[in-house]
């Protein structure tokens, strides 16, 4: 395909999706990462977002990829000037440029950044460079930069709540590879010289493993990790906190259960994948929006999680539900924080009993609770 493409492009959208795409749109805007510019391309399904960032010099062959493959159309903005594409069923490329109204501005990731992160790029944080987030300079690596950002901010809101802290013990439910429980005991114990003690755990044997391997190199003494399922977690009662990122469905569930049975008093969760309700929710008046799987699939999660933030009301925690990430860095950009004030609302039952039974559906963390 012949197209002539600017080569000073600041932002633009590819539209008009072909025939059977796998793609509804596609986002360009130029950033600034580490003194470098790219173009970092957002690819939307009807469900999802994809993020890449291109170096300039290959960008030319990633629009006619995308043109070739996925769209029709496409707009391309400069500092000065607005490009228009249109591909012709025949395949012909037309054109045309108009001048802009007003300038067009380079995006600075970088500034925005060093504003708001805890652990700024260029710290060297061991573990972080061996699971691939960092360089050995520090420097963070494209493709990780959206990890960083939410490792970061997930960070700063426990950092927020626990001022008053010397001494904590903490489990993170679900710890996967563990970028969050590594940077979360780098900072507590390193950075801020608190008495900190973390249990990882997860089912994958290989993963746990590689991160007990990781803590036993870097000397994290108060750092462990054990394999296993979060359902079966044998119950302990000097947890201070409980930490989950994208714990899956109703494995969210367990790690908030064993939180309200040992008392504890921190709660972080970010929930993922909330099939539960998504597979059981076919209310007659509700057909409306559920015969669309998109909003059905994000009506579920909304109904999920505010079963799951009223329950823990229900124990006494003052709980919020709040956006900790950009939804354009991450679609599962929820997260539910709860603290333990011991004043139990137990009028608030009725609310979630009448919404058990409106939605008539089976829920793992009500069931635990009040079933049993």
């Amino acid at each position: 395909m012949e197209i002539n493409i600017p080569d000073n492009i600041l932002k633009g959208v590819i539209s008009a999706p072909k025939k059977d795409s796998l793609y509804t749109k596609c986002h360009l805007k130029r950033i600034s990462l580490s003194d470098r510019d790219f173009i970092q391309f957002s690819l939307y399904t009807d469900k999802q977002v994809f993020h890449s960032n291109i170096l300039l010099t290959d960008v030319k062959d990633k629009i006619i990829e995308l043109l070739d493959k996925y769209f029709n159309n496409m707009e391309l903005q400069t500092k000065e000037y607005t490009y228009g594409y249109r591909i012709t069923s025949k395949g012909k490329v037309l054109s045309n440029r108009h001048l802009n109204k007003e300038e067009v501005s380079l995006v600075n990731v970088d500034n925005n950044r060093k504003k708001k992160y805890l652990i700024e790029e260029g710290t060297i944080v061991l573990p972080l460079i061996d699971l691939g987030i960092m360089t050995a300079d520090g420097r963070v690596t494209l493709k990780q930069y959206d990890k960083f950002r939410q490792i970061n901010r997930f960070l700063e809101i426990i950092d927020d709540n626990i001022k008053d802290e010397k001494k904590l013990n903490i489990i993170d439910f679900g710890c996967g590879k563990s970028y969050l429980t590594f940077i979360l005991y780098y900072y507590l114990v390193e950075i801020k010289k608190m008495d900190v003690n973390i249990i990882g755990l997860d089912l994958k044997s290989d993963v746990i493993d590689n991160c007990n391997k990781l803590a036993k190199k870097y000397n994290y003494t108060n750092l462990s990790f054990y394999c296993g399922d979060i359902k079966d977690y044998s119950k302990k009662n000097d947890i201070d906190m409980i930490v989950t990122l994208h714990a899956c469905d109703t494995a969210t569930d367990y790690a908030l259960y064993h939180a309200i049975n040992m008392h504890v008093k921190y709660i972080f969760s970010v929930p993922c994948c909330q099939h539960e309700i998504n597979n059981n929710l076919e209310t007659t008046y509700m057909h409306a929006v559920t015969k669309y799987g998109i909003l059905k699939e994000r009506l579920s999660a909304i109904l999920t999680d505010a079963i799951r933030a009223n329950i823990l009301q229900y124990y006494g925690y003052k709980t919020q539900v709040m956006e900790f990430v950009d939804i354009e860095n991450s679609p599962k950009n929820l997260l539910i924080r709860a603290i333990l004030t011991n004043n139990k609302n137990t009028k608030i039952k009725e609310e979630i009993d009448g919404l058990i039974k409106d939605i008539n559906v089976e829920q793992t963390l009500y069931n635990l609770c009040f079933k049993e």
